[in-house]
């Protein structure tokens, strides 16, 4: 392996490492616009945020076909490299939700609805921590870390449902009414789907070390 091959590849995992961070960040932000905190100003972050993942993601594209192209790996280095390329087209997608959930924000009156018992910001968190996880799993080539990752899935899976299930009490109490409630069910929804999107990239990670994609049962050697 070249030296200038073994630059490149450190060069992608430091590519990734930034564009996970800035995922991380687009999540925390747009967890205090929901609640209402930061105002239009936090809301333009988000959305600047979001353009810069989309800029990094096509700098990390470009990265991963320089490497296919002109280095010609094999093995567990062309599985890498494929794999990346999967995990920032989750990537990318977590920064649009992200951003859906700031347009939710504008319209949602945080003091409609009991955030006590309402709680998007746990909910958030954990879908930052997976996200975190699952880049530093393919950094690391932690398979015990990525499966870890898919099965904390479950936590947010059942935060969703009861958010859901606590909504549901409270618009049929009249309170908050039900547009605002809908909202806020949607805001949980996108924060759930970017549970879904570390889960993704988890599997490509796994994918990535071990030859062999759980959804697909096709291996490579």
């Amino acid at each position: 392996m070249s030296e200038r091959f073994i630059r490149q590849l450190e060069e992608l995992h430091v590519e990734l490492i930034t564009l996970g961070s800035l995922c991380e960040k687009a999540i925390s932000l747009s967890a205090k616009a929901i609640q209402g905190e930061g105002g239009k100003t936090l809301i333009a972050k988000i959305f600047d945020t979001e353009k810069e993942i989309d800029a990094q993601e096509r700098e990390v594209e470009n990265l991963c076909m320089s490497l296919l192209l002109h280095q010609h790996p094999v093995a567990g280095d062309l599985r890498s490299i494929s794999a990346a390329l999967k995990m920032i087209s989750d990537m990318e997608r977590i920064g649009d939700q992200a951003a859906d959930i700031a347009d939710l924000s504008r319209h949602l009156d945080p003091k409609s609805f009991p955030q006590d018992s309402i709680d998007i910001r746990t909910m958030a968190e954990d879908t930052v921590r997976m996200v975190t996880e699952s880049i530093d799993a393919f950094v690391k080539g932690d398979l015990k870390l990525c499966r870890q990752v898919i099965e904390d899935d479950d936590k947010v899976d059942d935060a969703f449902n009861e958010i859901k299930e606590k909504l549901a009490e409270y618009i049929n109490d009249g309170k908050p009414d039900a547009g605002s409630g809908l909202d806020l069910l949607m805001a949980a929804k996108y924060f759930e789907r970017i549970g879904d999107h570390a889960v993704n990239i988890a599997e490509w990670v796994e994918y990535s070390i071990t030859g062999e994609h759980r959804n697909s049962g096709n291996t490579q050697k």
